[in-house]
């Protein structure tokens, strides 16, 4: 879509841009080029489609050829949005952090059916805080604590928390190192847990533009659960759980992790597609 004299009719740029970002790989090409023309002009769907006939002006082709060209590079069509819903609550996003994802929410909702009752709650690796700020909407009694490594992903989690109107803690540091000597009855991830090497065949819009921090699992997947296991214990009161989002294929390795360390109550839960994606255990030995 270059910049001349040309009239650029609702219709006839959605047209455009759709064939465009098809030759670019982008899948939902059309829907795409409609929630980016939405942004651009301030209308929603409907009124794209009432508005076929009408001319884009000048501002509103700047923005979108900007979003256009972005989005032809793979960029997430959220980082160029600049938020991602979850859980039916809108987050903001930056490349600082992880997408949420829709298989996450199983996270949370495991988390309200076993740990209802939950007065502390910790997330460990928080990255937008959609985990922690969604738990503190779904258990208001409780006081939420998140951590993450990254500060300029609590940035996100923190602006996100006063957005949404959560009292969320924010920690920065790795696992458990921020709360040395505290104790919670509910302890949840998402860690990171794509093997390295298949880091590689991810899509353009994972692989070249999501934070790596919070994808490589190291050779295995595997690297942070065994971190997490390992030392959750230590930080879990009798009767605590502790909750993971895991890949597709790893609900048996983190399930077998967990009763070697000594939890029991072992559930895996699958998502709305039915792959086991999350995997979590109680905890009623000693510290």
């Amino acid at each position: 879509m270059k910049q001349t004299d040309e009239i650029w009719t609702t219709l006839k740029v959605l047209a455009w841009t759709t064939s465009y970002l098809a030759e670019k790989g982008v899948e939902n090409a059309r829907r795409e080029a409609e929630w980016l023309l939405c942004d651009a002009t301030g209308l929603d769907r409907m009124g794209l489609y009432l508005n076929f006939d009408k001319p884009l002006q000048p501002d509103e082709l700047v923005a979108y050829r900007s979003m256009i060209a972005r989005r032809g590079k793979r960029e997430p069509l959220q980082y160029i949005l600049g938020n991602q819903e979850f859980h039916g609550l809108s987050f903001e996003v930056s490349p600082s952090v992880l997408i949420p994802r829709p298989d996450t929410e199983t996270l949370i909702d495991a988390a309200v059916l076993h740990a209802p009752h939950s007065r502390c709650i910790l997330d460990i690796g928080t990255g937008s805080g959609c985990i922690a700020v969604s738990l503190a909407h779904r258990l208001p009694l409780a006081k939420v604590t998140a951590i993450d490594l990254s500060p300029d992903a609590l940035l996100v989690a923190r602006r996100n928390a006063e957005h949404l109107g959560a009292s969320v803690e924010f920690l920065q540091g790795s696992y458990f190192q921020p709360v040395t000597g505290r104790t919670f009855d509910l302890i949840v991830s998402n860690p990171p847990y794509i093997t390295s090497a298949d880091l590689l065949d991810l899509q353009p819009e994972v692989r070249d533009f999501e934070p790596h921090l919070a994808l490589d699992g190291g050779a295995d997947g595997l690297a942070a659960y065994r971190q997490l296991v390992t030392n959750a214990p230590q930080h879990l009161d009798s009767g605590g759980w502790l909750l993971f989002e895991v890949g597709a294929g790893q609900a048996d390795d983190v399930a077998t992790l967990l009763e070697k360390a000594g939890f029991d109550a072992i559930v895996t839960i699958p998502d709305g597609a039915g792959i086991q994606r999350v995997v979590g255990g109680a905890w009623h030995g000693a510290r």
